[in-house]
């Protein structure tokens, strides 16, 4: 057992990093939870032109989370080796990268929303809704580069503790002005959409803010002044941008993949998109929870490579696949469970999107083992800098089987939408086959730091 899970001091050290980033994702996917109970009180265009935003937003999140996943793996592998100039460097890249990415999301949505939104759906109630929230909402884009940089470093040197509370109070902000806003209690207006927009920016630019705060206050081995901003060695840029970039545009491609794929279960109709929302609110909270396990693996993994320990990083490795299998299992059954809760909480939802949410909420949980497992394979792949595996495995997978045989089935056939989206769900078994051969040639296990 011990060869497949780790003893306990592993299996400890894997749980004083992942759980408090399981919390920190808990309190997070929550407000997203209180968003989506809050605006399905709207009705169901409200429900589905909200989520079709979020695909939008979540496209962007994928480029800043590749980009932040990739830098991490240099400034955990500096950590390791006890290069604080290095991680100053890496770390200055992370906040001007972000904003590379960004900016282009910004203008495009704040220019086009409503080409945004029509590119999921037809239905004019859910683009009229979608297009108020992201005309707003379009602004929160620019705090969260400067936070997702400052949280990712701090996770990758082991401090989970401070990006918890500051996400705490954060989905706090955000849950007592969407209650005012939307709804225009304690003499604030009353916005609908909008004020749920409104009230993620306010939460947005409070959490950048503390943040900053604490970075002032504290010292950390990879803050840095403003005026070195632009301080970065050229050799390390480029080492850092051949790895981030792959990782970037892979979560790009990936969560476009998956905008994609929401338009092909759109073609169903638009309860579907409102149903795929409720179901995407509750499988989202075990998918973040499930998160926890990739910030682990980077301690675990690639600050072993950093210090050149390439034997315990590889072991490390694969034992955060057995970890990783068990914690699968017990959350795909708590998945499952929560088909009896939608009807409880979506009382303004119709039948028919209820039903088309609980369907999906099911097959979510058959399949969530196999789907995870993929994302623990490439955790894997990614804390060595194994930039071209990660893009075979995620994108390439995606773009090259996934989509093609959805667009096949989506417009060409006419099966429902509960048997699509089980087709759609049971090509993560293939990946998993993929996944075992990229992880078996084991070009994860290098060390970067002595590339430099």
């Amino acid at each position: 057992m011990k060869k497949y899970f780790g003893d306990r001091k592993f299996i400890y050290a894997v749980l004083v990093v992942a759980i408090p980033i399981m919390l920190q994702n808990l309190i997070t996917t929550s407000v997203n939870l209180v968003d989506s109970l809050m605006v399905g009180q709207l009705g169901d265009g409200a429900i589905g032109g909200v989520a079709a935003v979020n695909r939008y937003f979540l496209i962007l999140n994928g480029g800043l989370f590749g980009l932040t996943s990739a830098v991490s793996v240099f400034l955990a592998q500096f950590y390791g080796a006890r290069n604080e100039d290095k991680m100053k460097e890496s770390f200055r890249f992370c906040i001007l990268a972000s904003y590379v990415v960004i900016l282009p999301f910004f203008i495009i949505a704040l220019l086009f929303p409503e080409a945004i939104l029509s590119f999921f759906t037809k239905d004019a109630n859910l683009i009229v809704s979608g297009t108020q929230y992201l005309r707003i909402a379009c602004y929160t884009f620019l705090p969260l580069g400067v936070s997702m940089s400052i949280s990712s470093a701090m996770r990758c040197i082991g401090e989970t503790k401070i990006p918890l509370v500051v996400s705490a109070i954060s989905v706090l902000i955000n849950t007592f002005f969407n209650y005012c806003l939307i709804f225009g209690h304690f003499g604030m207006p009353c916005l609908g959409v909008s004020g749920a927009a409104l009230a993620t920016m306010i939460a947005r630019v409070i959490e950048m803010c503390i943040l900053l705060l604490v970075l002032k206050m504290n010292h950390f081995p990879f803050a840095t002044r403003v005026e070195e901003l632009f301080h970065i060695d050229g050799t390390l840029a480029r080492q850092i941008a051949l790895k981030a970039a792959p990782l970037s545009m892979n979560e790009i491609l990936w969560s476009g993949g998956n905008a994609t794929i929401l338009k092909f279960y759109g073609t169903r109709g638009g309860v579907v998109l409102s149903g795929n929302a409720i179901c995407g609110t509750f499988t989202d909270i075990f998918y973040t929870l499930f998160s926890g396990m990739g910030v682990a693996t980077t301690v675990m993994v690639s600050q072993p490579l950093g210090a050149n320990k390439l034997d315990e990083a590889k072991q490390n490795g694969y034992q955060m696949l057995g970890v990783a299998s068990v914690l699968s299992l017990i959350l795909s059954v708590f998945m499952a469970l929560t088909i009896y809760v939608v009807p409880i909480l979506y009382t303004s939802a119709s039948l028919e999107v209820l039903t088309i949410a609980r369907s999906m909420l099911l097959v979510q949980a058959v399949c969530f083992v196999i789907y995870t497992l993929n994302i623990q394979t490439f955790n894997v792949l990614r804390s060595g800098g194994d930039a071209k595996s990660t893009l075979i495995l995620d994108s390439g997978f995606m773009w090259g089987f996934t989509i093609p045989v959805l667009c096949i089935l989506a417009y060409f056939t006419n099966i429902n939408i509960y048997l699509l989206f089980a087709l759609g769900r049971g090509t993560e078994l293939v990946k998993l086959l993929l996944s075992i051969i990229l992880l078996k040639k084991e070009r994860w296990v290098m060390n970067l730091t002595e590339m430099n």
